[in-house]
């Protein structure tokens, strides 16, 4: 199959696809399309929204669309390294077995990730970037494809623990869900509240969704569209040259180079989602506030004068 039939094919298996989410999850269009945009671009999603927004269905759902395996690892205080990776134990015969942790998946709820110390979140670190685990000197492969999806509730400040800008910085997308809309939460009550349950058919295999991983990296990008994309990342970087005085009056740090690399692979998918072979800088910008939010950190200033990060962004632009 040529790279141009395999994007055709896969813009009406999207297509299919989010009809199939749409039975269960009512509205979040564009919350949908961030997630298969970094899944589909290989990379992992942070979902901050209130409770009760479903997103812990959400993932249930685009897992079992998605014909892949789904494991929900609660975070607590209480939880350790070993309650996620797995650890070794002796068995009957005295010798030591590895008993695999929830991690071993391939799509990940990492639900509340705040709410756990940092030496618990920073298990998850090899595990996105390597697709591996060590333990007890030995290392395991995870089974591809593999995604983590985490999430945070950004109300409750008491008790958690805010995620360290190197593991924040794994995240491809930082996606915001909002409430819904007053007819959206109609239909959701009506939904819900029913007997009717809804059945959700698988539409991929895991080497059909690696293989569209491989696609869109094969995807060719015009120099320019990737001077575009690495210019708006060092525009949020107070030290440099490029920085209007808006940037340096508000912001403390900027993006680093993976957000100039997510930038371009998110823009790539987005233009082959759209039916294209080449992402411009329209597809660039269509994500860019999704792949900077949780890379940009704004100061004191800032949040005196009640200036958001997204106002921020689109000041790049």
């Amino acid at each position: 199959m040529s790279d141009i039939t395999a994007v055709e094919n896969l813009v009406k298996k999207r297509v299919a696809l989010k009809a199939e989410i749409a039975k269960i999850i009512v509205g979040q269009d564009v919350v949908v399309d961030q997630i298969l945009l970094s899944i589909f671009s290989g990379g992992h999603a942070l979902l901050v929204g209130v409770p009760g927004l479903a997103k812990t269905l959400m993932v249930n759902t685009l897992a079992e669309a998605l014909g892949l395996n789904f494991k929900r690892i609660q975070f607590t205080p209480d939880l350790m390294p070993s309650d996620i990776l797995g650890s070794e134990i002796l068995d009957e015969n005295r010798t030591f077995k590895f008993i695999k942790g929830p991690i071993f998946s391939n799509i990940i709820l990492a639900d509340e990730i705040n709410r756990t110390p940092p030496k618990t979140q920073a298990a998850l670190l090899e595990a996105m970037q390597e697709r591996s685990v060590t333990i007890a000197g030995h290392n395991y492969k995870l089974d591809l494809p593999y995604f983590v999806l985490a999430t945070q509730n950004p109300i409750e400040q008491e008790g958690t623990y805010p995620l360290p800008e190197a593991q924040l910085d794994r995240f491809m997308f930082s996606i915001n869900l909002d409430y819904p809309s007053f007819a959206e939460e109609v239909q959701v009550v009506k939904s819900t509240t029913s007997t009717v349950k809804q059945t959700i058919n698988p539409l991929f295999t895991a080497q059909e969704i690696i293989d569209f991983q491989q696609l869109i990296r094969r995807i060719p990008v015009a120099d320019n569209v990737i001077e575009y994309a690495v210019t708006l990342v060092s525009k949020t970087r107070p030290t440099n040259d490029l920085a209007t005085d808006y940037i340096k009056n508000y912001i403390d740090w900027g993006a680093g180079p993976r957000a100039s690399q997510n930038l371009i692979l998110a823009a790539k998918a987005n233009a082959a989602f759209n039916g294209k072979f080449s992402p411009d800088i329209e597809d660039v910008k269509a994500v860019a506030v999704g792949i900077l939010r949780h890379r940009v950190v704004k100061n004191y200033k800032a949040d005196a004068e009640g200036i958001t990060i997204e106002q921020i962004i689109k000041q790049l632009f």
